[in-house]
């Protein structure tokens, strides 16, 4: 332990010396690294390439199995959406077929009805379309402004439609412009029945979003979901044209979501249907009850 003493006493500062030795020729090489980057010598440039060519082969001969196997990842994921967009679509198709059978069918039928009953067939109808440009005004709540007007061949009473279904009726024709009546304006009145039972109703706007059907039949058993469509009554819509579905039936009434949606009406096709105008005061049916 004597002779050890001598040996640590000289081995300490060696080692302190070295080790300051090391963290200056560090940071030497670090400030050469530094210089060396900024620098914009031609040899310095060529040596630079020449480091990244030698690299990149290895870099890439690293990348390729993994980008061969996220493409053969995209590839699978690929066919298998391709086989189930396939096996949709030809779902689709047979059921479309079926329905053009079912079409077919029925045109048939209804051909051989109306020769039979000497039915006489819809007389056809003119449309205009036009662009929506401004909403509610004047004495009506639920109204919409359309760039189209009388020198078009709009006149008052002519029906206003959506792609999705009925939107509601023109009430005021100018020249160049017309004022749609929405179906839940306070003013509109709408002659509809139950699409599925045939049950006829009047669809009262009550400046909300959902309409409510007054003037139901005694017997009348409305259920969510129903369909409802104009019945024809009251000599401004044909019968048919879509309307929208009960959501509600409860102490606050039928409640009847229309299927269009009026908050983002962009255009309007005016139909004239030549069914002739305005709607008359419609009264109630013998034996029917009003749901407020």
């Amino acid at each position: 332990m004597k002779r050890q003493g001598p040996m640590l006493k000289i081995a300490a500062p060696m080692r302190v010396l070295a080790q300051r030795a090391a963290f200056l020729g560090l940071l030497g090489g670090a400030v050469g690294l530094m210089v060396l980057g900024k620098a914009e010598a031609p040899f310095i440039e060529r040596a630079r390439m020449a480091v990244a060519d030698a690299v990149v082969p290895v870099l890439d001969g690293i990348s390729r199995p993994v980008q061969t196997a996220a493409q053969i990842a995209d590839n699978f994921r690929s066919l298998l959406d391709v086989h189930s967009e396939n096996v949709h679509l030809r779902e689709q198709n047979a059921m479309l077929l079926h329905w053009q059978q079912v079409a077919r069918n029925l045109e048939a039928e209804n051909r051989s009805l109306r020769e039979t009953t000497h039915t006489t067939t819809e007389a056809s109808f003119t449309y205009v379309t036009a662009r929506v440009v401004a909403d509610a005004g004047g004495s009506f709540v639920r109204s919409v402004l359309i760039a189209a007007g009388g020198r078009d061949g709009i006149s008052k009473g002519h029906t206003a439609m959506s792609p999705a279904g009925l939107a509601g009726r023109v009430g005021e024709v100018g020249e160049r412009s017309a004022r749609v009546l929405l179906l839940t304006d306070l003013n509109s009145h709408v002659p509809v029945m139950i699409e599925g039972t045939r049950d006829r109703a009047i669809l009262d706007g009550d400046n909300t979003d959902l309409p409510r059907m007054v003037f139901l039949s005694s017997g009348a058993r409305p259920q969510l979901g129903d369909r409802i469509v104009t019945s024809g009554h009251g000599g401004v819509f044909p019968p048919g044209l879509p309307v929208g579905v009960v959501v509600q039936n409860g102490e606050q009434g039928v409640r009847v979501k229309p299927f269009v949606d009026f908050h983002r009406l962009d255009y309007l096709r005016v139909v004239d249907y030549g069914t002739g105008g305005t709607l008359p005061l419609v009264a109630p049916p013998p034996q029917s009850r009003r749901i407020r």
